[in-house]
């Protein structure tokens, strides 16, 4: 009689469960366009989602504690003409998001100064449907259109960084960041997936039809340079595949899943090395586990629920409640809402759990901008979630030589393909200053004019006067 041996694994009894109804966020109006972007972001302060908006694009930021309904006259990001398609807040300044457009642009938002971009970045011809933070170097940000671009802009100084022309043959489905930043994975219409150094603005390796179906492909890298593709059979079945860079001709692991329709978005958690599968119209989220043990892509659970979900967001590992054993959390769009998804792991200890929360990568920046650009490498700065994590209040955008967010211009005329207030000047910063001090002073003197007025009341009330 033989016996079944199961899979020793912490995360073997791991478990998605709704927030309450009190803990979500209702009446928001997500957008309807048509696009494979995940239409949400989220960090350890806020909730960034892509909302409908008449004349031109929107999206809306919420601070994390601001659930239940929100108030219709919230104010909106509005400074896109046309759809808003992708949404990416900043690893290393939770203050700061970036957007891209259907008008070709791609927009760099300060949450102090939420309605008004600092930076417009304009390079692109096409709609702008993927942008992307570089994960190690400071303002690095990633841009790619439907004009089989994709660009690298330093945001602090507005300036083009990087070009990769003549890469795409076709439409660009997706772009994903390995863990120290040196490499991008690409998948495109053509059904190619493109490992592309950057910086030598080369294509290193590449696989012709990884999933062989027409529809599209997407590609994270994971643990170990290995690449995660989900996509389609002949057949129009469901996909997953993992990848060894060193022989791209066959796959480590390649699985059927189901007939469904919808394009599977991966989230990856490099921590505990756990894939989250969410497909656009599904209303269940798939998650397995990668190892170096066959079959390697281990399938772990399945989080199910009655709606679809219209896009997802999914938190940085250290936005997450490490007290009760979180493990991920997910933000799910509905018609009207968005609703918290928490992954547990469940633990009868009060304690805090090494095995579950290594050290993960923290908010500072390991690498400038010019130091990344000049071919330098650096892992990620990581931090202890032993105590949790705190997140920096009102984290200002450090920078280096020249740039549009210092308070000293850059000298002369430059060109750039940026374009910023042209009225932002030390001049008009002066008298920005200038203003919050007889401010402060103003309520100062307020302050002061209220205490007296309270003793004075105080007084009346004890009949001392």
């Amino acid at each position: 009689m033989s016996r079944r041996v199961v899979r020793q694994s912490k995360f073997r009894h791991v478990f998605g469960q709704p927030v309450k109804a009190d803990q979500m966020y209702e009446d928001i109006r997500v957008s309807k366009v048509t696009c494979d972007s995940s239409f949400c972001a989220v960090n350890p302060k806020f909730v960034a989602i892509i909302v409908e908006s008449g004349g031109g694009g929107a999206f809306i930021v919420l601070p994390l504690s601001k659930t239940g309904r929100v108030d219709k006259n919230h104010p909106l990001v509005t400074g896109h003409t046309a759809p808003v398609l992708d949404i990416d807040w900043c690893p290393h300044n939770d203050n700061v998001i970036a957007s891209a457009s259907e008008d070709t642009t791609v927009m760099y938002v300060p949450v102090r100064n939420i309605t008004e971009p600092v930076v417009t970045l304009e390079g692109h011809s096409k709609r702008v449907s993927i942008i992307s933070w570089h994960p190690t170097a400071r303002n690095v940000l990633l841009s790619a259109g439907c004009d089989n671009l994709v660009i690298l802009w330093n945001v602090g100084t507005g300036e083009m960084l990087l070009a990769l022309d003549d890469m795409h043959t076709d439409l660009i489905y997706n772009v994903g960041w390995n863990r120290n930043g040196s490499l991008l994975v690409t998948t495109c219409k053509d059904k190619k997936v493109r490992v592309i150094d950057p910086r030598k603005q080369q294509i290193i390796a590449e696989k012709t039809k990884p999933h062989d179906g027409t529809r599209p492909i997407r590609a994270i890298f994971v643990a170990d340079g290995k690449i995660f593709t989900t996509g389609f059979s002949r057949m129009s079945e469901r996909q997953l595949g993992l990848w060894d860079l060193n022989n791209f001709e066959e796959p480590i692991a390649l699985q059927e899943m189901d007939t469904s329709n919808g394009v599977l978005l991966p989230f990856y958690d490099a921590d505990s090395s756990i894939v989250y599968l969410c497909g656009k119209g599904d209303s269940s989220i798939r998650y397995f586990e990668i190892t170096d043990e066959a079959p390697y892509v281990h399938y772990l659970n399945t989080y199910s629920s009655k709606e679809p979900q219209r896009g997802m967001g999914f938190m940085p590992k250290r936005g997450l409640d490490v007290s009760k054993c979180e493990i991920a959390r997910f933000f799910k769009l509905h018609e009207r809402k968005c609703e918290p998804i928490v992954m547990t792991v469940p633990r009868k200890s009060d304690l805090f759990q090494d095995d579950l929360y290594p050290d993960t990568p923290g908010p500072e920046p390991a690498l400038e901008a010019d130091e990344w650009l000049s071919g330098k490498d650096a892992e990620p700065i990581l931090i202890s979630l032993r105590d949790g994590y705190v997140p920096v209040k009102n984290r200002e955008l450090k920078v280096v030589k020249k740039n549009i967010l210092d308070s000293k211009p850059p000298p002369g005329p430059r060109r750039s393909h940026s374009t910023c207030d042209s009225d932002f000047s030390l001049p008009g910063l002066e008298e920005v200053l200038e203003e919050i001090r007889a401010l402060k002073e103003t309520v100062q003197a307020q302050e002061k004019r209220i205490s007296d007025l309270e003793n004075k009341l105080c007084q009346f009330t004890n009949g001392t006067d």
